[in-house]
């Protein structure tokens, strides 16, 4: 009886039972670890300490809702009166000549079916890329409805998007059967926490952000809030997860110090498209090279999230394969196997950034400039910046992780004798 309660198994930090389940979405029970006291109470300890200081800073920070709502009354999307009916493609006009406005070019025929004009047929014009779509007859567009008035003599009704609504929603619904299929329970813990990621960025992250919070404080605590439950649901209460979670906490340290002293020094302006010049006019008093700071820490969570519960189910399962192995040991090929890890993860985000990119980079390709030059500009600065911070915050998580999930492994057992 004695041995059984001094011996404490990996598998769960706040619970029995459920918790296995959850860590090995395989089928097979998690392994046999033995869990020092020591270790383990300063890592959950840590880890309830900086939950504390999260929600409170969840709570410090937490939006002014008045703020919020006094800057989107100052911004308005249309004039008053003004309305988007929906309206089918009835026939599709010829791209206009380069240079050219021919009468008839450039233009959809389309029957409105919403609103005051329903059933009226008219013709609209619309930007070539529109045209040179794959949009068909029998498409649903949207329009916008100006009615007279503030010196319009007559309502005029013009293009503004296409309807995507049904397409969108397939693709979402193959998204979450693929998902549920493949994944099964780990996948529907996956969806929830992808719920609650989604909650916080609309209702406390960017809202903070609106109302003048620090940004790279708010982006930090939002991370790391989100990290808490993500972790949780997904992979289950377990020490393993645990460490897992406090080696993602020390890459989101890592990572939004990293991108601050880069921004600062790289003097990053943080406006470099329409969007953020358009909010500079509505918010004049954001700090945009801090907003920068902040993408940089929110755009780095996926892959960061991936490494370190990858590292620490690394260490746990070498630890159950050879007892006999020694804590440097483990940590030497947990971190072989971390290497391999980092050098294809570092592909994902390089090439996930050149694809947002890619417009951007075709551009200055054209203009041949030296790769001196194209530093200089706003667009090519800020994805360097945001590949390279992210980059070294996964990197330095590898290790971190790595060292955290050993700590908490108890000594290396001797070997059994063998018989002969």
């Amino acid at each position: 009886m004695a041995g059984s309660h001094a011996r404490r198994r990996a598998e769960p930090a706040g619970g029995h039972g459920p918790a296995h389940g959850h860590s090995h979405a395989h089928g097979g029970p998690p392994p046999e670890v033995e869990v020092r006291g020591g270790p383990r109470l300063v890592l959950v300890g840590s880890l309830v300490a900086v939950l504390v200081a999260v929600l409170a800073g969840v709570a410090l920070l937490w939006p002014d809702g008045d703020r919020v709502d006094e800057l989107a009354e100052q911004v308005q999307f249309a004039a008053p009166g003004v309305t988007f009916p929906q309206a089918e493609v009835t026939a599709l006009g010829e791209p206009c000549p380069a240079g050219t406005a021919a009468a008839g070019c450039g233009q959809l025929e389309v029957r409105v079916t919403q609103g005051e004009d329903a059933g009226q047929t008219l013709a609209v014009g619309v930007p070539p890329d529109v045209l040179a779509s794959d949009l068909a007859v029998g498409d649903t567009v949207k329009l916008i409805r100006t009615p007279a008035g503030d010196g319009r003599a007559e309502t005029t009704l013009n293009y503004f998007g296409i309807v995507r609504e049904a397409p969108l929603g397939v693709m979402l619904a193959v998204f979450v059967v693929v998902v549920l299929a493949v994944a099964r329970f780990r996948g529907l813990m996956a969806l929830l926490g992808l719920g609650f990621a989604s909650a916080v960025l609309a209702f406390f992250l960017l809202p903070a952000l609106l109302a003048g919070e620090p940004p790279v404080l708010v982006a930090a605590v939002g991370a790391v809030a989100i990290m808490y439950v993500v972790l949780y649901t997904t992979h289950g209460f377990s020490l393993r997860t645990s460490a897992a979670l406090a080696g993602t906490i020390a890459g989101i340290g890592v990572t939004a110090l990293i991108g601050s002293l880069a921004v600062g020094a790289t003097r990053v302006t943080g406006v470099a498209d329409e969007g953020s010049r358009q909010l500079s006019t509505f918010a004049p008093d954001l700090s945009f090279s801090n907003l920068f700071a902040a993408a940089v820490i929110v755009a780095g969570l996926g892959v960061l999230n991936d490494v370190t519960i990858t590292q620490a189910s690394a260490v746990w399962e070498l630890r159950a394969a050879s007892p006999e192995m020694s804590r440097v040991t483990v940590f030497a090929s947990g971190m072989r196997i971390g290497r391999d890890h980092i050098a294809s993860t570092i592909y994902t985000i390089v090439f996930a950034y050149a694809g947002t990119a890619l417009t951007v980079l075709l551009v200055l390709r054209l203009y041949q400039l030296p790769g001196s030059d194209l530093l200089a500009t706003e667009e090519i600065t800020q994805e360097v910046v945001r590949t390279l911070a992210t980059s070294i915050g996964l990197v330095l998580a590898v290790p971190l992780t790595t060292l955290i999930a050993v700590a908490t492994l108890p000594p290396a057992t001797e070997p059994a004798p063998s018989d002969g």
